[in-house]
C-alpha cells in the first residue's frame, strides 16, 4: 500500500535511497531514526505511512515541526494531493485553532502539524490521550541536541509524549553527525529504532571555495557572485532557474540586494527584521519566478523547496558545516547541474564569533560554537574533494568517492577579473571585429555576454545565445573584458551601435531591431501554421496555466505540477485522462483537479481531441469519482 500511495498521492514511480527502509520500520510499529541529505525526500518518510495508517483506521499521525512556515507550506501541499491535514499554531484565529481539534478529536486528520512548544503543554498532552494515535513524527530532529545547529529546548521535552501513547515515534534530520544522532535517540527515548542513513553525496552539485583575501575583499567577493549568477544565466528578467545567495547579517543582504539590483538581476532580499508582509512578498515573488535572485540571512531556512534552484552563494562563511550543508543542499532538487560557492574570509569566523555571543550563552555552546567554526575553516582550506568531507563529517566514514565535480577536484581556477584602474579603449581594427560579430550574430546581445564571447568564455550565457559559434569568438582574448565593454560603449556614444531596452539593456547595430522584428512576424506564423517548434508553444501555455492555477489557489507553482512534469505532457501528448495517469509527477487527486484543463490545453497544440468515449468506463467512473458531485 505504501507504494501505491507514492504513486497516487505524491505522483512518484518508487522510492529514493533510505525511503523504503523507513517507512517499513514505522508500518511495523518500530522506531526509526532516518538521516537523509536535504532534497532526498526526507518528508516522505513520515508522509507515506501517515496515509496508510490513516487509511487502515490507525488514527491521526502528529508532527513536531518547529516553524510554522514551514507547517503551513506541507500542510498546503497535502491538501492540494487530496490529503486530511491541519496544523495548530499561533498565526491561527480562534475560530480556526477549535475547529481544527474538532476535526482531529474526531478523528478525520490524517497528519496534524504542531510545534514543540505545543506539544509538550499539558492540555495537548490530555488532548492526545483521548485520541487515536497512529505515530509521531519529529521532524528537524537535530533540534534536540545542543551539538546542534539549531538548538531548540523544548525539544529536550519532547520524549514526555510517550508518556501518552505507545505509537511509533520517528526522528528525522538532514544535518547531524554521529555525535547528535546518538544524542537524538537518547533524548527522544527511542526503543532500538531502526536508524536509516541515507548517500549524502550529491552528484549533481559542484561545491566550489573561493577565498578572500583581507583588504580589498568586498570587490571579489560582488565579482565573484555576480560572475556566479551570469554563468548560470540568471540576469536575464525571465527563464528557468533562481539563486539564493546568503548573508550572515541582515545589513549584508540588504546592500547584496541593492548591488545586484544596480547590476540588473531582478533580486530582492529576506531577512527576519523586515515586516511579515515584506518578507512574505519577497518569497511570493521569489516562488513565482518574479525575483530570480533571493538574498538571504538564516531565516529564510527549513523548509524551502523550490526544485530549480541553479546557484547557491553563501556570501559569508556560515556558522557551522552542518548549517552550510543545510543550506547549499537546497540547490539542484531536480537533479539537474548547480552550484554551491562559498565565498570564505577570516573575517567571517569574527563575524561568527559576534553573532553567536548575543544573549547568554555557557561555556560548553560556546567551546562547541568553536570547534564548528573550527570545521567549516579547515573545508574551506584544505585542498581535497569537498563532497568527500562533507559526506565524512555525517557519516563518519571515509568511504566516499572523489566527486570529480567540485574545484578541488577539477583544479584551481582564477579569480574574476576585478577592474582597478580605468579601462583603455580599444583601436579601430577592435572596433571593427565587434561590430563584425553583431552583424553576424543578428540581434541584440548584453554587453558584458559579448565582451566575454570575444574573450572566448564557454559561459552559459555565452553558450545558450550561440555567441560561441562566431568568427570573432575569442578574437580578443589578449584584451580585458573592461576594455572591450568601455570601447562598446565608445561605439554607443559614436552612434555606430544603439541600445535597446531600459531595465535589460542590450546593444545592436543600428536599424538590427526592424530586421528582427520581421523575422520574429514570420516565426511567429510558422508557429501558429505548425511548422515552428512544436514543443515551446505547448510548454509556454503550460507554464501559464501553472502559474494562473497557483495564483487562483494561492498555492507555490510546484505544487500545481513540477517543470519534469511539464516536459513530460508535452513529450508524451496524451489524449485521455487514463493516458496522464502515466504522466510523471501527476497522480489521482491532481488529474482529478487539473486533468480535463491540462487535456484541453494538449488538444490546442496538436494532441487528437478524446471524446468521452475514448475513456475506458472504468476509469472514467473512477475519475468521477475523484472530481465528485
Amino acid at each position: 500500500m505504501a507504494l501505491e500511495v507514492l504513486r497516487d498521492v505524491f505522483g512518484h514511480a518508487g522510492f529514493r535511497t533510505g525511503q523504503r527502509e523507513a517507512i517499513e520500520a514505522v508500518l511495523a510499529g518500530r522506531d526509526a531514526q532516518v538521516l537523509l541529505p536535504t532534497g532526498a525526500g526526507k518528508s516522505l518518510c513520515y508522509q507515506v505511512p501517515a496515509i496508510v495508517l490513516a487509511r487502515r483506521g490507525a488514527g491521526t499521525t502528529i508532527v513536531v515541526s518547529p516553524l510554522i512556515a514551514l507547517m503551513n507550506d506541507q500542510v498546503g501541499a497535502l491538501e492540494a494531493r487530496g490529503v486530511a491535514a491541519a496544523a495548530i499554531h499561533s498565526g491561527l484565529e480562534d475560530e480556526a485553532r477549535v475547529a481544527t481539534i474538532a476535526r482531529f478529536a474526531r478523528g478525520e486528520l490524517a497528519m496534524l502539524y504542531v510545534s514543540p512548544e505545543r506539544g509538550v503543554l499539558d492540555s495537548f498532552k490530555r488532548l492526545l490521550a483521548r485520541t487515536r494515535i497512529a505515530m509521531i513524527a519529529i521532524d528537524e530532529a537535530h533540534c534536540v541536541s545542543q551539538w546542534g545547529h539549531d538548538f531548540r529546548p523544548e525539544y529536550l521535552r519532547l520524549a514526555e509524549l510517550r508518556d501518552v501513547t505507545d505509537a511509533p515515534v520517528i526522528a528525522l534530520t538532514a544535518t547531524a553527525t554521529p555525535r547528535v544522532m546518538d544524542e537524538i535517540a537518547g533524548s527522544l527515548a527511542l526503543r532500538a529504532p531502526v536508524v536509516v542513513r541515507g548517500d549524502f553525496r550529491r552528484p549533481n552539485l559542484a561545491f566550489d571555495v573561493t577565498q578572500i583575501a583581507p583588504g580589498g575583499g568586498e570587490a571579489v567577493r560582488m565579482a565573484t557572485t555576480i560572475e556566479a549568477l551570469d554563468n548560470a544565466g540568471l540576469r536575464q528578467r525571465h527563464g528557468s532557474g533562481r539563486a539564493i545567495i546568503y548573508c550572515s547579517t541582515r545589513k549584508t543582504a540588504e546592500d547584496v540586494a541593492a548591488r545586484l539590483e544596480a547590476a540588473g538581476f531582478a533580486a530582492a532580499h529576506y531577512h527576519a527584521g523586515r515586516t511579515t508582509l515584506a518578507r512574505e512578498r519577497a518569497q511570493a515573488g521569489f516562488a513565482l519566478g518574479r525575483t530570480r535572485v533571493l538574498v538571504a540571512t538564516n531565516a529564510f531556512g527549513m523548509g524551502i523547496d523550490y526544485p530549480d534552484i541553479r546557484v547557491i552563494v553563501h556570501y559569508q562563511a556560515p556558522g557551522s558545516l552542518e548549517a552550510y550543508y543545510q543550506e547549499a543542499g537546497r540547490a539542484g532538487r531536480d537533479r539537474e547541474p548547480a552550484r554551491c560557492l562559498l565565498l570564505f574570509g577570516a573575517g567571517d569566523l569574527v563575524t561568527q564569533r559576534r553573532l553567536s555571543q548575543r544573549g547568554s550563552r555557557s561555556a560548553t555552546i560556546m567551546a562547541r560554537s568553536e570547534a564548528a567554526l573550527a570545521a567549516i575553516a579547515r573545508y574551506a582550506d584544505t585542498w581535497s574533494c569537498r563532497q568527500q568531507m562533507l559526506c565524512a563529517h555525517f557519516t563518519g566514514s571515509d568511504a566516499h568517492v572523489a566527486c570529480a565535480n567540485c574545484d578541488a577536484c577539477r583544479g584551481p581556477a582564477p579569480l574574476p577579473r576585478v577592474a582597478l584602474a580605468p579601462a583603455s579603449l580599444l583601436g579601430s581594427a577592435a572596433q571593427q571585429l565587434i561590430l563584425a560579430a553583431l552583424a553576424a550574430h543578428g540581434r541584440p546581445v548584453g554587453k558584458l555576454v559579448l565582451a566575454k564571447a570575444l574573450r572566448g568564455s564557454q559561459a552559459k550565457p555565452v553558450v545558450v545565445q550561440g555567441l560561441t559559434r562566431l568568427a570573432q569568438h575569442g578574437a580578443l582574448a589578449d584584451s580585458s573584458e573592461e576594455s572591450i565593454a568601455a570601447t562598446i560603449e565608445e561605439l554607443v556614444r559614436e552612434r555606430r551601435l544603439v541600445r535597446r531596452g531600459r531595465k535589460y539593456p542590450t546593444i545592436a547595430l543600428p536599424g538590427a531591431a526592424k530586421a528582427r522584428a520581421s523575422r520574429t512576424v514570420v516565426n511567429s506564423r510558422r508557429a501558429r501554421d505548425g511548422d515552428g517548434s512544436r514543443t515551446s508553444g505547448l510548454t509556454v501555455e503550460l507554464e501559464r496555466y501553472r502559474k494562473r492555477m497557483a495564483r487562483q489557489l494561492k498555492w507555490k507553482p510546484f505544487m500545481i505540477f513540477q517543470r519534469k512534469t511539464i516536459l513530460a505532457l508535452d513529450q508524451q501528448r496524451p489524449e485521455t485522462l487514463a493516458a496522464l495517469d502515466k504522466i510523471t509527477g501527476l497522480g489521482a487527486s491532481r488529474i482529478a483537479r487539473f486533468g480535463e484543463d491540462l487535456l484541453a490545453i494538449v488538444r490546442r497544440y496538436g494532441g487528437l481531441a478524446a471524446s468521452p468515449a475514448t475513456v475506458e468506463p472504468a476509469v472514467r467512473d473512477l475519475f468521477s469519482q475523484l472530481r465528485g458531485p
